[in-house]
């Protein structure tokens, strides 16, 4: 049996890090569809949950889109009564975001299902794995970060 190459394992780093983003996008839009949100949409509320009043390009930055896409999501997020704008006290150009009372009231069942999500793509991990693969993954992601900002 032939040992993997290091050009086969960082293809196959880069496969299964789409495909379980991908996977997980799909068992989310299906958790979350009763609320009319999907994997785009849901994290927006997730973020101004803890920091409402933000500005709608922090926002973006946040999420990690860029200012377009930020744009049609927050208009979808108010058409759907999830969230509404104020504009910035010193800055007439910018807006501050903030969650509606019908957003607030889902909040909690959306955790719910995203927690007992993680547990049935974690379920057959050990702790000590799964507080591994987590340091692990923070540490790509804050890689992935610097190299993103450069």
């Amino acid at each position: 049996m032939n040992p993997i190459t290091q050009e086969q394992e960082a293809m196959h780093f880069i496969m299964y890090n789409s495909k379980i983003f991908r996977n997980t996008q799909i068992y989310l839009d299906k958790l979350i569809k009763q609320y009319e949100l999907s994997s785009g949409t849901f994290s927006y509320l997730i973020i101004l949950e803890n920091n409402e009043g933000i500005s709608q390009n922090k926002l973006s930055e946040e999420v990690g889109n860029d200012k377009a896409m930020s744009a049609r999501t927050l208009k979808k997020l108010i058409e759907l009564g999830y969230i509404y704008k104020r504009q910035h006290e010193s800055n007439s150009k910018a807006y501050r975001i903030y969650l509606t009372a019908k957003a607030k009231d889902i909040l909690p069942e959306i955790h719910e299902k995203i927690q007992e999500m993680l547990l049935l793509f974690t379920k057959e991990l050990t702790e000590e794995e799964m507080s591994i693969t987590m340091r692990s993954l923070k540490k790509i992601f804050d890689s992935t970060q610097r190299l993103k900002n450069s």
